[in-house]
């Protein structure tokens, strides 16, 4: 997973002690389904799956260990309405609308999903390093 411009430039100014320094941990995290990485790196996606029943769904982690962190839990969204594309990349975001870009990635097989289908990831299929 990459960090998007938006979360670099928060934790270096936090941790450098330049800007506003009031980088906060985001309350809720959600994932966040993309048809292209258009604009994920810099926190301006234009490309997130909508309509047909698609909603991001809440996401928790397990205390990093190691250098990198697991989801805590299988992560499901809901059934397809109708079709929401080619699902290349996700993200994880800090709001369940509009929000920022915390980290994105390429999935590692892109999925096409259809009326009917679900889309989910198992307990701990999503790392997050900064590595």
């Amino acid at each position: 997973m990459a960090a998007s411009d938006y979360l670099e430039n928060e934790v270096l100014d936090h941790i450098l002690g330049e800007g506003a320094r009031n980088f906060t941990s985001p309350a809720s995290l959600y994932i966040g389904l993309f048809t292209s990485s258009a604009g994920l790196e810099t926190n301006s996606p234009s490309a997130e799956v909508s309509g047909n029943g698609y909603v991001r769904q809440g996401v928790n982690f397990n205390a990093a260990s190691g250098g990198s962190a697991t989801n805590n839990g299988a992560i499901q969204f809901p059934t397809a309405t109708g079709t929401w594309g080619v699902i290349t990349h996700m993200a994880i975001l800090d709001a369940s609308t509009s929000g920022n870009v915390i980290f994105y990635s390429a999935l590692t097989t892109s999925k096409t999903v259809e009326t009917d289908d679900v889309f989910q990831f198992s307990d701990a299929a999503i790392t997050v390093s900064l590595a």
